[in-house]
């Protein structure tokens, strides 16, 4: 029994560390059009439709989101309204500020430390840790967050949430500019 477990161990293990060699990386997108303006695209107000699937893919919850967004200079603020399937609400307020070189950081109440975001060509890559609900208790759950620009108006995000490296679940997102 006991080599059973060890064996098991080892395969979840190996399955972690060669799902972390996979990942993706930010510079292959660095020629993809339209280019993303951050500034440019959340600034005004937007609309959000998205859904969050758990490891299964199953849909767990549907969301609407409507963002008011403004900049001035370096900083800018994402003033999200979320609105649930179950009939809860939320509401999440990101603080950004643009660095060198396509690369953001983000404060909100709900993150824990600072977020870190890239943008290359017409994708933005964030990396945060967010304080989430779940069944009454608050877990810190770490979000890779990508968004993909497909016009002007329409922006795709797709978000992998994860806990001590295991996959929970994901968020996918539309974005449409008003």
């Amino acid at each position: 029994m006991t080599y059973r477990l060890l064996m098991a161990a080892c395969t979840l293990a190996c399955a972690l560390t060669l799902g972390g060699c996979a990942s993706q990386h930010i510079d292959s997108y660095a020629d993809e059009k339209p280019a993303l303006d951050v500034q440019q695209y959340f600034n005004g107000t937007l609309d959000a439709y998205g859904v969050f699937t758990d490891r299964s893919g199953a849909v767990v919850k549907r969301f609407t989101v409507v963002m008011v967004c403004h900049w001035e200079g370096d900083e800018g603020t994402l003033d999200e309204d979320f609105s649930y399937s179950d009939g809860s609400k939320q509401k999440r307020v990101w603080h950004l500020h643009k660095l060198a070189d396509g690369r953001f950081t983000g404060h909100a109440a709900d993150v824990v430390g600072t977020a870190l975001g890239e943008s290359r060509g017409n994708t933005l890559h964030w990396n945060y840790t967010l304080n989430l609900p779940v069944d009454g208790m608050v877990l810190e759950m770490q979000f890779d967050d990508w968004m993909y620009r497909l016009s002007d108006r329409v922006m795709l995000n797709k978000a992998s949430m994860s806990k001590f490296g295991v996959r929970l679940g994901e968020v996918t997102l539309s974005f449409f500019k008003r």
